[in-house]
């Protein structure tokens, strides 16, 4: 309650400080109005000369640009635009600024955590699941903000005081801006467009709805057969497509070399199935079902009812087994088509990105599209791939197939423990989520931060146990408002755990988490201003918890690695980033069909989804791992539940090796480099990474350093 009343305050403030034309009747919220046209009114000379009458010659720079900005969003609904504009334009907005910054912290940060909470029942293990959780998850408390923020004008006196920088003049004018430029810079963007609350609850309910279908998309693999032979432990049940990826991935240092191979054709195959929508609806998450990938077929378990009584003895509300061939009914695809669907009705109330795939590129990231595409091919094209390839070939002494995208015997410290030794070291130490939590001031320490430091981190990161797989959920708020009235959040570390522990994979995720979890405290507690928290974009948030991903062996005791180590990582490196290249290109070119085509069915968007897939297969991996018209680049659950993500990944894979380069100059630094490379705050890309390492943002570090371990070890063989 207490919380909410500072957020009242904050808004009051700011709304006392400028007074602004009343309105003959209160404007009706846009949710219930769609896409209104821009408000008559008198011509921006005028309402200009105004500003200028009144403030003097100096404003007038100011007046002309704020009086353009609010005229692109303002509405007839919105009331006397000449009397707000005369009566809210400022001289002086320094003590303005000020106002925002401490309002949108409490805002946005209490928001986030309400969010957080309703999500808990769908996202942790907390028991047993009731149907109203994801009722809960589905609501987005702050989905009229937006709207209120327009109605009370606050979002207008924001851009009518400050200016709404486009990319372009960012990138050009930005490494001389001073801090409060900056500040001022993320205060208006994040009013370039103007979404219903219609919108924001669809875009909630649609992610909701996204991230349900994925978690819930498991398979259990002892009942997945290979000629009728079952080749899996019992009791594995892996979600696609990251656990059944790092299947894949840990099967290269099975003992059993053949085994292994056998087991990732059959994940493999399965993939397949799932991308095609060929895979028979009943297998999915029922582990009373025995599945024949290849060859498609199903039949009931023979352990069917031994599986019945552990699925009731664990609260779950089992249905009946379905044993049929019928497949699932494109639902992946009709998933898809919903996320498209509630993004699109944004687009109308946002005139400087009129459509989802701008929004994330010019606003989100703030790297074009173009430059990103660029990137992403100059990995592709590379000469380098078939090099690579043939250092894996001959490190897997056979003819590559298509899962070798996901090759890791690089990492020879990795592959040369099965991953269930791995595992039993993990789930001794990690039992429960608690664990975990206790051990990070040691983790923190062993990757070289002072105790000091962290100490700090720990009372900052909560670890929570996942239903999902991890993910990190960050905090926005470092203090009440008002001092003395209560401490500020903290982000969350979600990792998956089982009945018996943290395993490999879990584990290998949770450390990834913990250093987005790093990242979201230093940016956030240790900014200069909350305006500027966080990081340029979800790709450096990514890159920054690949250096911590990186180390996750060190933290098991393993040795630092030696110079041909470090040689064979770069290997690997290029290996990730070449096979997340291509997912990262279907993913911008699925939706850029989407809306070449809005109208189309789940059937369509399928078709769609599997040729751009295979073209890009065919294309750039084909001549490397053979099995032309290969669908598997499609299998990536982002697709599904992340709207427009994958491209981060591979732009990601390139920060990241930057700062390796920088953080690996001195290992007895990372934790000090690592700190202070996130309290930038949220600068454009190129900037951020310019402070960071020298450069900006390119594939060469990773292309020439690739190029070098190449021949060193061409020479060894």
């Amino acid at each position: 309650m207490k919380a909410r009343f500072v957020v009242v305050l904050a808004l009051c403030a700011c709304a006392a400080a400028l007074p602004v034309a009343n309105n003959t009747a209160a404007a009706p919220s846009s949710a219930t109005r769609s896409a209104p046209p821009p408000a008559k009114t008198a011509p921006a000379s005028e309402l200009v000369a105004a500003l200028v009458q009144k403030h003097g010659e100096a404003s007038r720079a100011r007046a002309e640009r704020g009086v353009k900005q609010v005229l692109a969003l303002w509405r007839p609904q919105d009331g006397d635009l000449r009397a707000f504009i005369e009566s809210s334009f400022i001289a002086d907005p320094a003590l303005l600024l000020q106002r925002f910054s401490k309002a949108f912290e409490q805002i946005d940060g209490h928001l986030l955590e309400i969010g957080r909470a309703l999500r808990s029942w769908n996202e942790l293990e907390l028991g047993p699941q009731l149907p109203v959780d994801q009722l809960f998850a589905s609501v987005d408390v702050g989905a009229h903000l937006s709207d209120d923020l327009f109605d009370s004008k606050l979002a207008f006196v924001a851009l009518l005081n400050f200016p709404l920088s486009e990319l372009d003049e960012m990138a050009a004018e930005g490494p001389a801006w001073t801090r409060k430029q900056w500040a001022e810079a993320r205060l208006t963007r994040r009013f370039a467009h103007r979404p219903s609350g219609a919108a924001l609850q669809a875009v909630a309910k649609a992610s909701a709805d996204s991230e349900a279908y994925i978690a819930g998309y498991n398979l259990w693999m002892h009942h997945l057969l290979d000629k009728g032979e079952r080749i899996f432990p019992k009791g594995v049940r892996l979600l696609t497509h990251w656990n059944l990826r790092d299947e894949i991935k840990a099967d290269y240092a099975d003992k059993d070399r053949a085994l292994g191979l056998r087991r990732q054709r059959l994940i493999r195959a399965a993939m397949e199935r799932i991308v095609t929508q060929t895979i028979p609806r009943g297998v999915i998450d029922d582990p009373r079902v025995d599945w024949d990938p290849v060859s498609n077929t199903v039949a009931r378990s023979p352990d069917a009812e031994v599986e019945l009584a552990q699925m009731k003895a664990q609260g779950k509300r089992p249905v009946e087994a379905v044993v049929s061939a019928e497949r699932e009914p494109d639902a992946r695809y009709a998933q898809l088509l919903a996320d498209f669907q509630a993004a699109r009705k944004a687009d109308a109330d946002s005139p400087f990105a009129p459509t989802e795939i701008a929004r994330h590129f010019n606003f989100d990231d703030e790297l074009p599209k173009a430059r990103v595409r660029a990137l992403l091919t100059q990995v592709l094209a590379s000469p380098l791939a078939p090099r690579v390839g043939a250092l894996v070939q001959k490190r897997l002494g056979r003819p590559l197939e298509p899962h070798d995208v996901w090759y890791n015997g690089f990492l020879e410290s990795r592959t040369q423990q099965p991953e269930e030794e791995l595992s039993r070291k993990t789930r001794a130490r990690y039992p429960s989520a608690e664990a975990y939590q206790k051990d990070i001031p040691r983790l923190l320490r062993a990757l070289s931060f002072s105790s000091e430091k962290a100490r700090f981190l720990d009372e900052h990161i909560v670890v929570d146990p996942a239903r999902g797989s991890g993910h990190a959920m960050e905090a926005a708020r470092r203090s009440e408002m008002i001092p003395g009235w209560g401490p500020g959040d903290s982000p969350h570390l979600r990792t998956r755990i089982n009945p018996d522990g943290m395993d490999y994979k879990g584990y290998n995720i949770a450390v990834h988490e913990m250093g987005h979890n790093v990242e979201q405290v230093f940016s956030l507690y240790e900014v200069d201003d909350t305006l500027l928290q966080g990081v340029p974009g979800t790709a450096f948030s990514e890159a920054l918890a690949f250096t911590f991903q990186n180390r996750n062996l060190e933290l098991l005791g393993m040795p630092r690695p030696d110079a041909r180590a470090l040689r064979l990582k770069t290997l690997n490196d290029f290996w990730e980033t070449w096979e997340i290249a291509g997912v990262g290109l279907v993913d911008i070119d699925t939706w850029e069909w989407m809306y070449a085509h809005p109208d189309a069915t789940p059937v369509q968007l399928r078709e769609a989804v599997l040729s751009i897939a295979r073209g890009y297969w065919d294309k750039y991996y084909a001549p490397v791992l053979g099995a032309p018209g290969s669908p598997q680049l499609a299998i990536y659950s982002h697709m599904i539940n992340s709207f427009l993500y994958l491209y981060r990944y591979p732009i990601g894979h390139l920060i990241a090796f930057q700062l390796e380069e920088k953080f690996n100059a001195d290992p007895a630094r990372f934790g000090d480099e690592f700190e202070r490379v996130t309290r930038f705050g949220r600068e454009t890309p190129d900037l951020w990474m310019q402070h960071a390492t020298g450069r900006p943002v390119v594939a060469e570090p990773l292309l020439e350093a690739t190029a070098a371990a190449a021949k060193a070890e061409e020479a060894t063989r």
